[in-house]
């Protein structure tokens, strides 16, 4: 054997044993991105695994970039292409933890499997690839509203369990996509929102999706929030058409469901805005490919036509099978209807549009048929624990709604944090008719936006029959209706029971001198506040 080859031979069994790639793994994470020596260190350790055949390394981490471990995840939305607001958020480990965490990391794709979280993948080698190496995988939303929905939680919850074994995710808010608007699962097309408010929509979801992922640990992991509209405002039509539209099929095209669909149930069709969707969001897909190194998409059901076209883009235009779709179902309840709808529209994720305590409220109504399921789904409790409450649910000492409550518990703590979940504990127990915790003013106005409410001034509530402000406020239609509901034990004030019909608002009623509480049974309630 020559000198060099030897030396060479040498080099390669010390640069792909474990300790070598812990060496270059160190040298890679610590070299600013700007620098020569980290793409050196990159480009050698690539070399050498290479030349080693029988190291396997997937395609998509030989050709990951070396330095995204060190760039703050960085959210910026557009103000009339001038103002920039800027999120960030970073989580990270030491690199023992990452080391630790890439040799012993659980297969996400069985975990969303097992708990009914998984429709389809375009791949099966999918399986494989998760437990080999670190992936950067992406959902994307609609800014059709300020806040999201119950209905958008599900995608958070797969990012979620992509993010807890090991891997990265990007959020990406359809800044552009939102002014044209998704076909998928519509009768008709989507009005269009005007630039002020696709705008404060793209901020508030960006802002719900930041806090909702920054209140889990996780090790050696990010969350980043990106805006289409970034790059979208760069590209032009003439580039667009040349660049994708070639590659564009329209006989696939117009062979997707959503498409199909609404040619032969809608009257008006299909725009052509509406038809080119499934390209736009293809398109958003090649250029994560290739600026984040992103080779998953994740979506609901209904995606499933968009993610494929983005897989193909991504085939055709860089010759690559290393990108890959998943779609998990959409969130219905048992009987089919959609779950996350109340009397009152949405259950949305933002506090300033649904207080924590109306969000805990929701899953108490839940059906028993449905809440185990949604407990493997909605959250992260281990599927011996959800067992043991099914078993729990059919035994005969089960407290009625028992599990309901830890659905809810579990649910508000991912989205509004402990501080939320104990915020809708707190006003949950005070406002039980019958409790015994001490009313506050502030408990009472904390669920003001949720309940009804009236004024009124001091002098008109004083002194008054609790029969009678009952049905002034609105709370019972009739005075007959009152006196029958006080006589069955269901009448409260200040969720004390009233007994007395001739009882009257005393000075001490008024909690704090502000307000009172009347209930009519456990769930109707008002809010009257003392001018």
């Amino acid at each position: 054997m020559a000198e060099g080859e030897g030396l060479s031979y040498c080099l390669i069994q010390i640069l792909t044993s474990e300790s070598g790639r812990s060496l270059f793994d160190s040298l890679v994470y610590t070299a600013a991105p700007d620098t020569s020596m980290a793409a050196a260190a990159s480009m050698l350790k690539t070399t050498f695994f290479i030349l080693k055949p029988t190291y396997k390394i997937p395609i998509s981490s030989v050709f990951q970039s070396p330095f995204t471990r060190s760039i703050p995840n960085r959210l910026t939305i557009h103000h009339h292409n001038r103002l920039h607001y800027q999120f960030t958020r970073k989580f990270c480990s030491s690199q023992s933890t990452q080391e630790h965490s890439h040799r012993s990391r659980s297969n996400v794709i069985e975990i969303l499997e097992e708990r009914g979280l998984l429709e389809a993948i375009t791949g099966d080698n999918l399986r494989s690839i998760c437990t080999d190496s670190s992936l950067r995988v992406y959902c994307g939303f609609d800014p059709t509203a300020e806040s999201l929905h119950l209905g958008n939680l599900i995608g958070i919850i797969v990012l979620s369990w992509f993010l807890r074994c090991g891997h990265s995710a990007v959020a990406l808010v359809g800044g552009a996509t939102g002014r044209v608007g998704d076909p998928s699962g519509k009768s008709l097309e989507r009005p269009e929102l005007d630039i002020a408010s696709l705008e404060r929509n793209i901020a508030g979801i960006s802002d719900v999706i930041l806090k909702i992922l920054g209140n889990i640990s996780m090790d050696n992991n990010s969350i980043k929030v990106l805006n289409n509209y970034d790059w979208w405002k760069d590209v032009k039509l003439l580039d667009f058409l040349k660049d994708v539209g070639r590659f564009a099929r329209v006989n696939t095209m117009m062979a997707k469901e959503s498409v199909k669909r609404r040619l032969e149930a809608s009257d008006q069709g299909l725009s052509y805005t509406e038809f080119t969707y499934q390209l736009l969001q293809g398109y958003d897909f090649v250029h994560l490919f290739k600026t984040e190194n992103i080779t998953v998409q994740i979506g609901g059901s209904d995606q499933w036509g968009n993610i494929t076209a983005g897989t193909e883009l991504i085939r055709k235009l860089h010759q690559s099978d290393s990108a890959y779709g998943l779609t998990f179902p959409l969130l219905l309840k048992s009987d089919g209807t959609k779950f996350g709808k109340s009397e009152d529209g949405a259950i949305w994720l933002s506090p300033s549009m649904l207080s924590p305590y109306k969000f805990y409220q929701y899953f108490f109504s839940i059906p028993d048929a449905d809440v185990v399921r949604f407990l493997k789904i909605l959250t992260f409790l281990s599927l011996e624990e959800i067992k043991e409450i099914e078993i729990e649910m059919k035994s005969t000492g089960y407290q009625q709604n028992s599990a309901q409550k830890r659905l809810a518990e579990e649910v508000t703590r991912f989205v509004h944090g402990e501080d939320g979940l104990q915020e809708a504990i707190k006003a949950t127990e005070a406002l039980k008719p019958g409790s015994e915790t001490r009313l506050d003013w502030k408990t009472i106005e904390g669920i003001a936006e949720d309940v009804p409410c009236c004024s009124l001034s001091y002098n008109e509530v004083l002194d008054l029959g609790v029969v009678d402000l009952s049905v002034s406020t609105g709370l019972i239609e009739s005075k007959s209706a009152a006196r029958r509901l006080l006589k069955q034990g269901g009448l409260y004030l200040n969720n004390g029971r009233v007994d007395n019909e001739g009882k009257k608002i005393s000075v001490d009623d008024i909690v704090d001198g502000k307000v009172l509480l009347l209930s009519a049974g456990k769930k109707n309630k008002m809010v009257v506040r003392i001018a």
